[in-house]
């Protein structure tokens, strides 16, 4: 049962995803995405029911500042896209079969490849890839296309728009492909010599880049004004960033001891890669000889057995992974919250409170 505080966020988060849907629904260029292969792979995960966090907090960002939020729209919905081909490339990457609850989409034209006539079974994984690729490459022009929809004549922000333009496509760009890059590298990389500095560094590349950027393109546009030490962009940008990296650690979690039919994907897929969390590397600090070894064996494994991995993922727990991860994640967002002080009393303010408690209290 929802406090009527929170009542009100969700609405607010399922109103804002309507306007969002809507301007996608009206896009002049829906009639380009052909054949029919590349139209329902880059619809596919936009129209899948996501949680729409990052252009939720860009419209909260522009009305927090006094701004009119329907004229964000291009630039909420440009920042799902751009979220979504990540997703996309992302599951190629990780060899991911499922995403809330769905077949990714290289593993959904894996499928249909293999209903052809034609296709063998390589052949018919080559294909997926390389839909999942070319998908991926729709989405982030698209994503760049749409930020240039946010100019209008009559208030002169071509400065803002250019400089959100520029901003993402540089600075925002190259800090998630730094962090997916680092991201796959220290899978290989020895669990000892991991440091949370480190890990923490990668999450903000991965994560909390392009929240930072949601925050500050929202308040940039709610005052019209391409300044990013603006007190307010700058306060808004630190604290949606630092959210961001919460978000993360949340995620972690889930991807250990989340519901599998609620996340929509295989709980504990996460050590089978070998990815290097925060919960893995406090765990593993604690264990003892007999257990490092075992989580030396199974950690990036995926031939791993699910008894071993079992027993990994126990060990994780029980050595206080989780529940250090937990405490890093509500530490990481008080101690950001103290950014919405530059902020007047608004319902706007309220909603990026509640906004910052969901990422680390949701449950998928």
């Amino acid at each position: 049962m929802y406090s009527e505080q929170q009542q009100q966020f969700f609405d607010a988060l399922a109103e804002r995803k309507t306007w969002m849907l809507d301007y996608l629904a009206q896009d002049r260029r829906k009639p380009l995405f052909v054949p029919e292969d590349i139209h329902d792979a880059v619809y596919s995960y936009v129209m899948a029911g996501g949680k729409v966090l990052r252009p939720c907090v860009l419209y909260f960002a522009c009305g927090a500042v006094g701004g009119d939020e329907r004229l964000a729209t291009p630039a909420a919905v440009a920042v799902e896209l751009f979220h979504t081909w990540t997703l996309v490339h992302d599951d190629i990457m990780d060899r991911d079969p499922l995403r809330r609850g769905q077949p990714t989409v290289h593993e959904e034209f894996r499928r249909r490849a293999l209903e052809r006539p034609g296709y063998t079974e390589s052949e018919a994984q080559h294909y997926g890839m390389s839909i999942g690729m070319m998908t991926g490459e729709v989405q982030h022009g698209w994503a760049v296309s749409l930020l240039s929809e946010l100019y209008d004549r009559s208030s002169d922000n071509a400065e803002v728009v250019l400089w959100l333009i520029q901003y993402l496509e540089t600075e925002v760009l190259l800090a998630l492909v730094g962090g997916q890059t680092l991201d796959i590298q220290y899978t290989k990389a020895s669990i000892d010599t991991m440091s949370e500095e480190v890990v923490f560094d990668m999450l903000w590349r991965k994560t909390g880049a392009l929240y930072q950027f949601a925050g500050m393109a929202g308040a940039m546009i709610g005052l019209n004004i391409a300044n990013p030490k603006h007190p307010k962009v700058k306060a808004i940008a630190d604290f949606t960033g630092g959210c961001g990296t919460a978000f993360q650690l949340q995620d972690d979690i889930l991807g250990l001891i989340g519901d599998e039919a609620t996340l929509g994907k295989p709980v504990g897929s996460d050590i089978r890669e070998g990815k290097r969390t925060v919960i893995l590397c406090h765990a593993f600090q604690m264990a003892t000889c007999v257990e490092k070894q075992l989580m030396l064996e199974v950690v990036g494994n995926p031939e791993a057995s699910d008894d071993k991995v079992q027993r990994v993922k126990h060990l994780m727990i029980s050595l206080g992974g989780v529940e250090y991860a937990r405490v890093l994640a509500e530490q990481r967002i008080a101690t950001v919250m103290d950014n919405l002080d530059v902020l007047p009393v608004s319902p706007y303010k309220q909603y990026l409170i509640n906004w910052a408690e969901y990422l680390i209290g949701r449950s998928f």
